[in-house]
């Protein structure tokens, strides 16, 4: 239903998120606009998380973690990060958070899509375009975020990990993500990491741009109750 303005202008209603068990998210319907979009995004993910690495500038907080877990194992970057992904998963199970079909996707394609974008793209020599790789990365991973998000079809494992902890500790979701990302860091750190002015960057801008893009690409919905 649409709403009218004091100036007499006609919107239309914002969609909403809503949180949906793992079967809900499936008969939730707008499956052909949400499934494509869900995997554009999720490709996109990964692509921009490449873009950072070639940008050479500093990556992502999980990212840092990856980037010093490779340098200990034969493994890639992108593999790194779907192990991870099914590591953290794990950490679900305590938790009590059902992944949906968003969440297993997330956890394969993110990965996938990272090695693939690395394999066609080189790091430049010039740190004008360096730097437009980490700005372009980041604003990526915004537009890429808001997709995956708003198809409504499962946190991503990170995500859940962070959402989990909130509900059973009851301390606030920013704190939560602030210390998951800060341990992630120094973990990562250690292991021989990277981390620069784009690390920072992302852990400043991810936030405001997801929320800014997320009302534009939010699927709405059908609820249960509407059922």
């Amino acid at each position: 239903m649409s709403t009218t303005s004091p100036t007499g202008t006609t919107h239309a209603p914002r969609s909403v998120l809503v949180d949906l068990g793992p079967i809900a998210q499936l008969r939730a319907g707008r499956l052909a606009r949400r499934l494509p979009q869900l995997y554009v995004g999720l490709v996109l993910y990964g692509v921009s998380l490449a873009m950072m690495v070639r940008g050479a500038l500093g990556l992502a907080p999980w990212d840092v973690l990856h980037s010093g877990f490779i340098q200990h194992v034969p493994m890639t970057l992108g593999q790194a990060v779907v192990l991870f992904s099914f590591v953290v998963l794990v950490l679900w199970i305590p938790l009590k958070e059902m992944p949906g079909l968003g969440t297993i996707s997330n956890a394969l394609v993110v990965g996938l899509s990272a090695d693939a974008t690395l394999g066609v793209l080189d790091r430049p020599d010039s740190i004008v375009a360096r730097v437009a790789l980490m700005i372009g990365g980041v604003a990526l991973c915004g537009f890429a975020s808001a997709l995956y998000i708003g198809a409504q079809l499962g946190r991503g494992p990170r995500d859940g990990l962070m959402t989990g902890l909130h509900r059973r500790t009851g301390l606030s979701l920013r704190l939560v993500r602030t210390g998951l990302e800060v341990a992630v860091v120094v973990i990562g750190l250690l292991l021989g990491g990277t981390l620069g002015i784009g690390t920072v960057v992302y852990a400043l801008a991810i936030g405001p741009l997801t929320q800014l893009m997320l009302p534009w690409l939010t699927v709405d919905v059908m609820r249960p109750d509407e059922g």
